[in-house]
């Protein structure tokens, strides 16, 4: 019988997106063998850079703040997020999140697939130069 674990994040992370994490549940802090969660902060006006996660879903809860998600092979689709709603990134689909305020940071708590922290990022920086990004 596996053991059951408890993550108490202390320091901060940069992940290879540029955005500040703290790790929680993954392969290399609990042993897990088929998810991570982590809790993400995207600073007043900052944002991802473009991505994909190769082969691995995304399920994301805002806890605070708005955030536009700009999504498609050529980031051609957005939506905005706010706290409380939760957004579904299917595996592969490129995306960037966008903090919309300038004086806030957003906060979320992000799953995915992969049980690796960032293992599966593929930065796509072809589209950070797509001009509606800047």
């Amino acid at each position: 019988m596996a053991d059951v674990r408890v993550v108490r994040p202390s320091t901060e992370a940069r992940s290879p997106q540029g955005l500040t994490y703290w790790e929680g549940v993954s392969t290399e802090t609990a042993g897990s063998v088929a998810l991570c969660l982590h809790r993400l902060v995207i600073p007043p006006g900052g944002r991802a850079s473009a991505h994909r996660h190769a082969g691995h879903e995304s399920a994301i809860y805002v806890l605070d703040g708005e955030v536009r998600v700009w999504w498609g092979e050529a980031l051609e689709h957005e939506v905005v997020v706010r706290t409380g709603d939760y957004v579904y990134i299917p595996a592969d689909v490129p995306h960037v999140p966008v903090n919309l305020s300038d004086i806030g940071t957003a906060t979320a708590l992000v799953a995915r697939t992969d049980p690796h922290a960032e293992e599966s990022v593929v930065l796509l920086p072809e589209l950070d130069r797509l001009p509606h990004l800047a």
